[in-house]
């Protein structure tokens, strides 16, 4: 064999532990606690699911082992930031979301956030005809709060909002776009001062808008961890192929706000993850002593 053939043999190789590595992660979901404290909080603990991103990935027949694993939480709420399903190119189906949703809001209390899929569904009724309201009314039924631009307690200390985002913010291309000055109150009011504030705003581009208009904590997804994730360097791309942004997952602290970033639970388009598992976020609030 000459040496460009043990060149492509080589390359050949690389290219197939690549993908065989991706389709083993694509199904290999962690774990991951973070934890935080706010005066705020009057009761001593409370822990939440965030779940995103997942666009019908299946872990698990009727996704047992996802849910073997919020069982193991045992969380206060769950709160779902958007992207459960795949809507795109015409091609929508409802039932996997739907099933996982109805299973948990059985168990937990639910609060769902849209993502640009929810938001893309909502929008183009020309192509997904009723889909939108099918999911509202199913959500309703289920006892989920769905919270489209709304705003929800969680016993007294805690106010939950789920914010939209225009559609212009996803379909920017390569740079950050800017948000404009007042565009959260233009759309969910002002931020809850006297509560916790938990904010799930899908993309995590904003922190600094959303740390100034009051999130004690945002909860974003939507860049899949950044797709492919190296050493020192974090997520290559996102979805809207912005290359090596840090946002694309973990926490981020700042004068006393905190956002964290999922890497999401499944993929679309690019189905590609690799050194990038699934990821369920368990969170846990606890009151700041003294």
């Amino acid at each position: 064999m000459t040496g460009l053939g043990w060149a492509l043999f080589g390359l050949t190789g690389l290219g197939a532990g690549f993908f065989a590595r991706s389709e083993y992660e694509k199904k290999h979901f962690v774990t991951e606690t973070f934890e935080l404290t706010s005066e705020k909080l009057r009761e001593e603990e409370r822990n939440f699911v965030f779940l995103s991103d997942l666009h019908n990935n299946q872990f698990g027949k009727n996704q047992e082992k996802l849910l073997r694993a919020i069982e193991k939480v045992r969380p206060d709420a769950v709160l779902i930031g958007g992207d459960m399903m795949v809507c795109k190119w015409g091609k929508l189906d409802l039932e996997p979301s739907l099933n996982l949703v109805r299973t948990l809001a059985g168990k937990y209390p639910v609060f769902y956030a849209n993502g640009n899929h929810e938001e893309r569904m909502k929008r183009e009724r020309e192509v997904y005809g009723d889909s939108c309201q099918t999911f509202c009314q199913e959500l309703e039924k289920a006892g989920v709060m769905y919270l489209s631009d709304e705003s929800a307690e969680f016993g007294d200390d805690i106010r939950i909002t789920g914010c939209n985002m225009q559609e212009r913010y996803y379909r920017h291309r390569f740079t950050v776009p800017r948000m404009e000055e007042g565009e959260l109150e233009s759309h969910v009011g002002r931020g809850e001062l006297g509560r916790y504030q938990i904010l799930l705003l899908h993309s995590p581009l904003f922190f600094e808008e959303c740390r100034r208009w009051g999130a004690d904590l945002t909860l974003c997804g939507h860049f899949h961890g950044g797709t492919i994730r190296l050493p020192f360097l974090g997520g290559v791309m996102t979805p809207q192929f912005q290359f090596f942004l840090p946002w694309c997952a973990g926490r981020f602290d700042r004068e006393g706000k905190t956002m964290i970033v999922s890497r999401g639970l499944g993929t679309h388009s690019i189905n590609i993850r690799f050194c990038n598992k699934p990821q369920l976020v368990h969170i846990r609030l606890r009151k700041k002593q003294g």
